[in-house]
């Protein structure tokens, strides 16, 4: 087992306050709100609708012709 000791006059890295977790999403957009911003193109990918599950319960969200989304359960 590696040990992390600092050589005498120099500082050990300190562990970030924030945690893995916050670190790994700062780099995602957040609007002026605070919330955070997922493009619509990173759930569909290529696809005209994705099944979303939320609460046990199953909704699809879908492109239409016209270029807009559709949330149904």
């Amino acid at each position: 087992m590696e040990s992390h000791q600092s050589l005498p006059g120099t500082l050990a890295p300190k562990p970030s306050p924030l945690g893995s977790a916050t670190r790994r999403n700062a780099s995602k957009p957040i609007d002026s709100a605070g919330n955070r911003v997922v493009k619509a193109s990173t759930l569909l990918g290529e696809r005209q609708s994705v099944d979303i599950e939320y609460n046990g319960q199953r909704y699809r969200l879908q492109t239409t012709k016209a270029g807009k989304l559709i949330l149904t359960k």
